[in-house]
């Protein structure tokens, strides 16, 4: 019973965390939507381009995806093939997830974090730029949150391989399931 009591309490925390990172991640759909409409006003209004401008949306955008793809698979709104998966009971649904996320999602950012590791290193042992004429600095730290969103990743894999095994297990030691935020917030 202590035991369902901490991995309750990791999950708990986990989604917390989760949750708050990714409504503060949704606020930079703002900034990109007002820099992309600024490169459009620019490119066609006053015949006028920027790199730096160009690269700051790239960068926003791979900023955005990195930080709010395991927010994503916490709100249950990754792609998946529902064919199985709709119509299964509670018990079974549990099942699915634990072994997608053990089989699946786990190995997928290990694998990542281990190949990344490197491919990151060597971009911040040379604090790598970008290769274009006025472009961005600091391509390095982009480069980083692929280690970084394989890490959030694998957190709520954790908590979500967690909640799967309690309520295969001792459904009696669960809280009520938190319902997605998604509709109607950022």
């Amino acid at each position: 019973m202590q035991f369902a009591k901490t991995l309750q309490r990791f999950i708990s925390l986990q989604n917390r965390f989760q949750t708050q990172l990714g409504h503060v991640v949704a606020w930079g759909t703002l900034s990109l939507v007002v820099l992309m409409a600024a490169i459009v006003i620019l490119r066609y209004g006053f015949n006028s381009g920027s790199i730096a401008m160009q690269e700051a949306a790239m960068y926003n955008h791979a900023i955005l995806f990195m930080l709010g793809i395991a927010y994503t698979y916490q709100q249950d709104q990754h792609v998946r093939v529902d064919v199985f998966y709709a119509n299964a009971s509670p018990t079974r649904k549990a099942w699915i997830n634990l072994i997608g996320t053990l089989l699946f999602a786990i190995p997928s950012m290990l694998f990542i974090l281990w190949s990344g590791w490197d491919y990151v290193s060597a971009s911040w042992a040379i604090k790598e730029s970008s290769a274009e004429p006025g472009g961005l600095a600091y391509l390095y730290m982009l480069k980083t949150l692929i280690l970084i969103m394989a890490g959030l990743v694998l957190m709520q894999s954790l908590a979500i391989a967690a909640r799967a095994w309690l309520e295969i297990s001792e459904p009696e030691s669960l809280s009520p399931p938190e319902k997605p935020e998604v509709e109607g917030t950022l």
